[in-house]
């Protein structure tokens, strides 16, 4: 039989061992709102030269 403080620990324990995002892998969400523009503006670049010749 296992006691409460028991199940506390191990519950902490567990997730304790659960790792973690990488720091260089994180980015904000602006970051990522402000990639998808470039990302558009690139294309739109890309079709507006295609279309010219």
């Amino acid at each position: 039989m296992k006691t409460p403080e028991y199940y506390e620990w191990w519950s902490k324990r567990v997730n304790e061992n659960i790792p973690g995002p990488r720091e260089e892998y994180v980015r904000s969400i602006e970051e990522h709102l402000q990639v998808v523009p470039s990302e558009l503006e690139i294309i739109k670049q890309n079709f507006e030269k295609k279309v010219r010749s």
